[in-house]
């Protein structure tokens, strides 16, 4: 869980509680944050005109759009033309660019990766 803050503490002593109390503060805030549509999906286009999706056998990856679906944990949906073709690797490379731009420090994100069109 590298995204997740360390926070080192003494049950004996009592030092840096305060100190987690206001992380513990943090975490919920970033958990519970909301981002619209349109700034969710001018992060996608950034971030697939700098890494382009990937292609396999003259296919490539479309990703339409981008919304938030759920808070604590943020719960985003991806729409694209496969689901196959978006590869675990380009998953992670998404995530990063949300925490980069968004932050969400301590918080796991889920992405739901849908095919336009399906209803399941």
């Amino acid at each position: 869980m590298p995204y997740a803050p360390i926070v080192y503490v003494s049950a004996l002593t009592g030092q840096r509680i305060q100190t987690l109390f206001e992380h513990i503060k943090y975490v919920h805030n970033q958990s519970t944050t909301r981002i619209s549509t349109g700034m969710l999906n001018d992060v996608l286009a950034d971030a697939t005109m700098r890494v382009q999706p990937p292609s396999d056998k003259g296919k490539r990856l479309k990703i339409y759009y981008m919304t938030q679906i759920s808070v604590a944990p943020p719960t985003f949906v991806l729409f694209c033309n496969n689901a196959e073709l978006f590869h675990f690797s380009y998953q992670r490379y998404i995530e990063n660019c949300l925490r980069q731009t968004f932050g969400f420090n301590g918080t796991p994100i889920k992405l739901i990766i849908k095919m336009k069109g399906d209803n399941t």
